[in-house]
């Protein structure tokens, strides 16, 4: 709550506007409980400078959850019926572990309730994310080795980025608060997941999660804190605001797909959405497909016949985590910097999502 206090701040801060302007702040949390249950987003609303008069709520499409935010910011933008919306997310992963919502699924360490009607229909197939990506290498072919070397490129790349100052636009900086709450002197602005050292002998050297399976903690991503956060308008906000618009929203769609593969669907899901958009794979000149386990964006790749030299060119989960309903507004964060940057038009944002769903979001560089 606090964390996501401090990016609606900056968000207000940043844009240099009047914070009484924002009419809502949709909040993506995947972990609903303790620290982050009784509507996180509401908490963080009155945690922050905005006035009492702005509401907020809390949303969960897993870990799609925040990208589903900018989807529902921009579709009350779009409406009319409101001009100035906050979409962000947020997850504590060390304050609230994941899988805390449901204590069966904690028992059973899986992540996913499933009844008596949700057996019968799927055979009593456990659904498991761990499961879903071992599925997909194995379906696309892919080899520990593939998975490694993906890995590896993602630490590279956020390393460069880190390097060259890519994220200084997009990183609120804050200070480190010691194990007594009190904040000390020193200042947090560099992910910690990213790997300085990291090489192909490292990351190969880790555990595999199962015995002949392909996955592992060094080829997944990693768990971590983060809240993140964008404002949406529409003409008559960005009036209102006195500002200049970064991007614009393309195309937004949902789609749902097969539970138990669960994290094929962000390929139906882009090959849908470039149809609705009139849009064709090469006419995207960036990728951010979220890094859940390495064979998911090399899967969609694959699948797409994207180019892999414009998919996550700062790096993603792998070396800068996912915070879970925090990761969707962290990718369009960085999908549109990294397309200002460059001087590029489009950029498409994807993500794997438990139950087998997947948000697409086309973006527009203005």
């Amino acid at each position: 709550m606090e964390l996501s206090a401090q990016v609606l701040n900056a968000l207000v801060d940043r844009a240099g506007i009047d914070p009484a302007l924002v009419e809502d702040v949709i909040m993506g949390c995947v972990s609903q409980v303790g620290e982050q249950s009784t509507n996180v987003a509401r908490n963080a609303v009155m945690a922050s400078k905005l006035p009492e008069s702005v509401p907020g709520t809390s949303l969960d499409r897993q870990c799609g959850s925040s990208q589903q935010a900018v989807h529902f910011a921009a579709q009350a933008v779009m409406s009319g019926s409101m001009d100035v919306v906050i979409a962000a997310g947020v997850e504590s992963m060390t304050r609230v572990p994941m899988f805390s919502p449901s204590s069966l699924a904690q028992k059973a360490g899986l992540g996913y309730y499933q009844s008596e009607s949700i057996n019968r229909r799927y055979n009593d197939v456990v659904f498991s994310q761990f499961v879903g990506a071992e599925m997909m290498a194995k379906k696309y072919g892919f080899v520990r080795e593939d998975l490694d070397r993906f890995a590896l490129q993602s630490h590279q790349r956020a390393i460069a980025a880190t390097q060259a100052g890519a994220f200084d636009a997009e990183i609120l900086a804050l200070p480190v608060r010691n194990a007594e709450g009190v904040d000390t002197d020193d200042i947090h602005q560099v992910d910690e997941g990213i790997r300085f050292d990291a090489s192909l002998e490292s990351i190969g050297n880790v555990k595999l999660l199962q015995e002949g399976g392909v996955i592992s903690a060094a080829n997944a991503s990693q768990i971590c804190d983060g809240a993140t956060g964008v404002m949406v308008v529409n003409e008559r906000g960005l009036k209102a605001l006195g500002v200049k618009p970064m991007a614009r929203i393309h195309h937004m769609s949902v789609i749902g797909h097969d539970p138990v593969i669960m994290l094929e669907a962000p390929i139906p899901a882009t090959e849908r959405a470039l149809k609705k958009a009139g849009l064709k794979i090469d006419d995207i000149d960036l990728y951010e497909v979220n890094e859940a386990f390495a064979s998911v964006p090399l899967a969609w790749l694959k699948a797409l016949g994207a180019d892999a030299d414009r998919l996550n060119v700062n790096g993603g989960a792998i070396a800068l985590g996912h915070p879970l309903g925090g990761s969707g507004t962290k990718l369009m964060t960085t999908l549109i910097h990294a397309l200002g940057a460059r001087g590029k038009r489009y950029g498409l944002q994807t993500m794997c999502e438990g139950g087998g769903m997947a948000n697409v979001t086309i973006v527009e560089r203005l």
